[in-house]
């Protein structure tokens, strides 16, 4: 998934139309964002639910393999499943909720939530938006991330309460992360794997949860704990073989 640096653009001296690299911010272990390209992708004459697919995950080969996502069924009974909780049908909106979570494997989308165009779940499994969650465009999913709140409450009269996150344009959260409550994740923000988010954050930023630690090594404990790198050694952030 790394975008990499040709031998020959590092040899040649750079011109007004490259990337200026040395501008790319200084990443934690394990985070990589990828260099920006200078040709912008061509979209396929497919819908956006169906043309995310080809454009976020490079495994999906033609139109046959891109209907068999989880995260395009889910997207389309979910679209289904808001237009009757908007117009305060009962019970159905949540009955095609669950029945989408059964063939779906687990992605569960509250009928309430507020979804936007270009929405793609990666190996969607073990998904949670609640009801109050407000989700812009383009904003993708890792499998087991969690859309919630840190608590429960009832309903005031005449009004629901926002008990779950505003997720803005161009956002990427990583597998297993879990941001709960009414805070915002800021456009263009990045949240990585496992990471448990329970302020605001700002527009364009980048949050990772701690890497784990070497506690015993050869069978050895450590007298001190060394931080794994998740293959870090060095490299430079456009170097990295993934991104969260």
């Amino acid at each position: 998934m790394s975008q990499r640096i040709s031998e020959e653009a590092s040899n040649n001296e750079p011109t007004q139309n490259d990337p200026d690299l040395a501008q790319l911010p200084q990443l934690p272990p394990g985070v990589y964002i990828a260099a920006p390209g200078q040709h912008p992708r061509r979209k396929t004459i497919w819908p956006d639910a169906i043309d995310v697919i080809f454009e976020k995950d490079p495994a999906c080969r033609n139109i046959f393999e891109a209907i068999l996502y989880q995260s395009l069924w889910a997207i389309f009974y979910h679209r289904i499943a808001h237009a009757l909780y908007k117009a305060h049908i009962p019970f159905l909106p949540r009955f095609i909720s669950q029945f989408a979570r059964l063939i779906t494997g687990g992605i569960e989308i509250h009928p309430g939530a507020q979804i936007g165009k270009r929405f793609f779940i990666d190996h969607g499994a073990g998904i949670v938006i609640a009801e109050t969650t407000v989700i812009g465009n383009n904003v993708m999913l890792y499998h087991q991330v969690t859309l919630g709140a840190t608590g429960w409450w009832r309903r005031g009269p005449g009004r629901l309460q926002k008990r779950h996150p505003t997720i803005e344009d161009d956002v990427t959260i990583g597998v297993g992360a879990a941001i709960l409550g009414p805070i915002t994740i800021g456009q263009g923000s990045k949240i990585g794997a496992m990471a448990l988010v329970l302020e605001s954050v700002p527009p364009n930023s980048v949050v990772a949860s701690k890497p784990a630690e070497l506690l015993v090594k050869g069978g050895e404990t450590l007298e001190k704990h060394q931080e794994l790198t998740q293959g870090w050694d060095g490299k430079e952030p456009w170097e990295m073989d993934y991104q969260i």
